[in-house]
């Protein structure tokens, strides 16, 4: 029970950060040199206005100095970092996987939110985490290395393939680069279930805008956050899709 409440205060805590790294994506460089401030008045903040996810709470979703309503993004990012650090520590145990699984989560965090808010896929979150996925797959994990490339080759060359077929208006190049990172988290074994519950996701989303009126035909709805949601499917339920798949045929 202790070791579940660490896990969820240190969700929450580094959700905070992963809060300053989306709203600073263009200023990267002020993460660490610039202190927290309210982005509507600007007005830096105490530690107490920074406490996460209570300050929000105690704050009444408004900013102490100007009034204006804060951003339920800030409590989310927050709330669902600790939720799916604690999931993957309930599934997996403390071991090295785990490990690496927080660390890759926190970009992924990022890029989700930022694709949502900019319809863009930031190469500086990306390519860190394609690179850190490389560096364990190939010294620090049991899986097979060759099946994880395998996994990203088939999931960058599926959407590849749209991508071109589309020329550019069906999925964004970001979405083909992210499928790499997809693809060698989920690898050969779970990688069609983590595309097939993005694109799944996708189109009963995209129905739900337009019956909704929200979108039209010609809306364009980003697709990593389909991507990164159909990944962790495939981490938490992909063998037991596999197995049930496999018992109705």
């Amino acid at each position: 029970m202790i070791t579940y409440l660490l896990i969820i205060i240190s969700g929450l805590i580094i959700g905070s950060f992963l809060n300053v790294v989306i709203h600073r994506m263009d200023e990267l460089q002020s993460i660490f040199l610039t202190r927290s401030y309210c982005p509507k008045c600007k007005t830096q903040l105490k530690w107490y206005d920074l406490i996460p996810f209570i300050s929000f709470v105690l704050l009444k979703t408004k900013c102490r100095y100007c009034g204006k309503a804060i951003s339920w993004q800030y409590p989310l990012v927050e709330l669902v970092t600790a939720l799916l650090f604690l999931l993957i520590y309930i599934k997996f145990g403390l071991t090295l996987y785990v490990c690496f699984l927080f660390l890759v989560s926190c970009f992924l965090i990022v890029i989700f939110v930022y694709d949502l808010q900019k319809m863009l896929i930031s190469d500086e979150m990306l390519y860190p985490a394609i690179i850190i996925s490389l560096i364990y797959l190939a010294f620090g994990s049991s899986y097979d290395f060759k099946m994880a490339l395998l996994g990203a080759l088939i999931s960058a060359g599926f959407l590849g393939i749209i991508y071109l077929l589309g020329k550019g208006k069906w999925l964004g190049l970001g979405d083909v680069k992210l499928a790499i990172l997809i693809g060698l988290l989920a690898s050969f074994s779970l990688v069609l279930v983590s595309l097939f519950s993005a694109f799944v996701l996708g189109s009963l989303v995209g129905v739900c805008l337009l019956v909704l009126k929200l979108k039209n035909l010609k809306s364009e709805i980003p697709f990593g956050p389909f991507l990164i949601t159909g990944l962790y499917i495939s981490i938490f339920f992909g063998q037991k899709i596999i197995d049930w798949y496999l018992g109705i045929i």
